[in-house]
């Protein structure tokens, strides 16, 4: 063999060497790429969402589960306290009461035995407390309108106006006086 031959064959040999080496890299960087791109696919889940649900999801390699509530919590409740003048004008004192009332999301009242159903002692308290709403602010509005309202009405300019107010006053006043007269004798503050 020749000089030249000699010293061609291990240069075509060294760039077959280089060509194969370089592409089996670039296949190498080309998969790892991919490997490391590409994720395990997990389904999407739109669950609806809003102030009062909740949910819990559970998810492992063999699959998941999902638990879903609408309504949680499904019944509410809120403590009230009733601070009130007792007697006629307040002159009985203050007494200070508290109650619990539940509810649902829906806005639908608990009142104990069941949704909707009123025991009988509540159902008396409001019938007493409706009646003496009602016979009060006549008869508020009846006296306020007849005795003092004829002395107002010759007021200038806003005797009228004046009139008026005293009869709705005397109305309000009424009622007030009426319902709690009529609630007294029926234990009503406890329910």
């Amino acid at each position: 063999m020749s000089e030249n031959g000699d010293k061609r064959f291990p240069s075509a040999l060294k760039w077959f060497t280089l060509g194969i080496g370089t592409l089996i890299g670039v296949a190498h960087i080309g998969v790892l790429g991919h490997l490391m791109n590409s994720r395990p696919t997990v389904p999407v889940i739109n669950l609806p969402v809003g102030d009062y649900t909740t949910y819990r999801l559970k998810a492992t390699k063999d699959g998941y589960e999902i638990e879903y509530k609408s309504n949680d919590p499904t019944v509410l409740g809120v403590k009230k306290y009733v601070d009130k003048e007792n007697g006629i004008f307040g002159v009985g004192g203050r007494s200070t009461s508290t109650y619990d009332e539940e509810y649902t999301v829906n806005g639908a009242r608990h009142r104990g035995g069941g949704e909707g159903k009123i025991n009988a002692a509540t159902l008396e308290c409001i019938k007493a407390e409706g009646g003496g709403e009602s016979v009060g602010a006549t008869v508020g509005a009846s006296v306020a309108g007849g005795l003092i309202a004829p002395v107002l009405v010759n007021i200038p300019y806003v005797g009228w106006l004046a009139a008026g107010w005293v009869t709705l006053f005397g109305q309000n006043q009424g009622a007030q006086i009426g319902a709690e007269l009529a609630t007294i004798g029926k234990d009503c503050e406890n329910l």
